[in-house]
């Protein structure tokens, strides 16, 4: 990969509110080579000049799907594959276009992307994946309505995720999706919006199945995502080892204090699904009940992200939007959250932190010797407006791994 320098930035390196001014970065096989103040010079080195733009890491989304085509489970569950394949290509490769250079996939989302993104044929973001998630029967991953028959006793899986109960079949489970790969365990240890028969306050799965899930997770040096709505939920998560409180939707004072204090779990809100189902729900094919439960989310989910931010808990961003017209709402999440939020944290949750969380420290989500050139150049200053992300036209560049994936320049 040819040797490429980008200069005259203004840089945010993903960690510190100071912004590093008229800086240059070499690039070398994909990763950066040097960083400083001023002009490097360097033979034969393709030198992109960015003229004062601002320039930052690559962003993560921690809570996606590459094959959230619908909300309507029984019509993806029944899909033709290569359909959901082709479905898929165009979400991820809107990520990418958006400035999201790494996704991690938290259903669904198989070792067969994971090798086309990296074989060039998905021109998409570096994608980590879990396989199918995780649902005790009648919890949140398991589809089925109340009034479906089954004329067997078989368990449900679906394309996102698969139904198993007692310590044995969940050990056996996460042994199969860590065999293919698998970066992470997702499990649903609360009730959620888009099942039809459990409600959001419900715990699932023993803490025991939890347990055999984290055990089996760190003996590939892997971690374990919940799925989480509720407070309790929460407590469970920081006693069984979790790394990773997806939704975090209900976190009290007290609980918000534990994860302050902890150095292994993280919690990773997702406000722009709760507002696209409050705005689009009823057209999108949800069960009534769903929609019901939706209803006082979105404050809640504030007024945690709230409880958070003051009690100094690290806090990833995830979105886990569903519907290819509903997926350039990935880049409002950053204005929702500012409404409890200021931009410098929201930025870090975007960047480092949700590197942290995933295992990737010093690897993406910053800029720093060593790292992947994962990068995004914005004709605006985030720190004063955030809802630059928005607008695509503002991006003029977006590397990922050392190569140009847009250049405007």
């Amino acid at each position: 990969m040819a040797l490429q320098i980008l200069k005259n930035a203004l840089v945010f390196d993903g960690h510190n509110e100071e912004l590093l001014e008229g800086a240059s970065i070499a690039i070398e096989g994909g990763r950066i080579r040097e960083i400083k103040q001023g002009d490097i010079k360097l033979n034969s080195a393709n030198v992109i000049d960015l003229k004062g733009k601002f320039l930052m890491p690559g962003l993560l989304d921690l809570h996606f799907h590459a094959y959230s085509i619908t909300f309507n489970m029984h019509e993806l569950d029944h899909m033709p594959a290569p359909l959901k394949v082709s479905h898929s290509i165009k979400l991820l490769e809107g990520a990418l276009q958006r400035g999201f250079t790494t996704v991690r996939d938290l259903g669904g989302g198989d070792v067969g992307l994971r090798l086309a993104t990296e074989a060039g044929l998905i021109n998409g973001p570096r994608f980590l994946y879990g396989g199918k998630a995780l649902s005790q029967t009648g919890g949140h991953g398991d589809m089925r309505p109340a009034d479906e028959e089954q004329n067997c006793g078989c368990a449900y899986s679906g394309t996102i995720c698969q139904v198993v109960d007692g310590v044995d079949e969940v050990r056996k489970a996460c042994r199969d999706e860590l065999r293919k790969g698998a970066h992470h365990i997702k499990m649903f240890i609360s009730g959620g919006v888009a099942s039809p028969t459990d409600p959001i306050w419900m715990p699932q799965f023993t803490d025991e199945e939890i347990q055999a899930a984290v055990y089996e997770a760190n003996t590939r040096r892997k971690y374990v995502v919940v799925h989480c709505h509720t407070d309790d939920g929460a407590k469970r998560s920081l006693r069984n080892g979790v790394r990773s409180i997806d939704h975090a939707t209900e976190i009290h004072e007290d609980t918000a204090e534990l994860l302050a204090e902890s150095d292994s779990t993280f919690a990773v809100p997702t406000l722009a699904v709760v507002k696209q189902i409050l705005d689009f729900g009823p057209s999108m094919g949800m069960f009534p009940e769903s929609l019901e439960k939706v209803k006082p989310l979105y404050q809640q989910m504030l007024q945690s992200v709230e409880n958070m931010h003051r009690a100094g808990a690290k806090m990833g961003m995830g979105t886990d939007l569903f519907g290819p017209q509903y997926h350039p709402l990935q880049s409002h999440e950053f204005e929702y959250r500012s409404e409890v939020q200021p931009a410098i944290d929201i930025l870090r949750s975007a960047t480092s932190i949700n590197a942290e969380i995933v295992q990737m420290k010093g690897e993406v989500g910053e800029i720093s010797e060593g790292a992947f050139a994962d990068l995004i150049v914005l004709d605006g200053n985030p720190l004063e407006d955030l809802s630059i992300f928005q607008r695509p036209e503002q991006m003029p560049l977006i590397m990922k791994g050392g190569e140009l994936k847009r250049n405007t320049l």
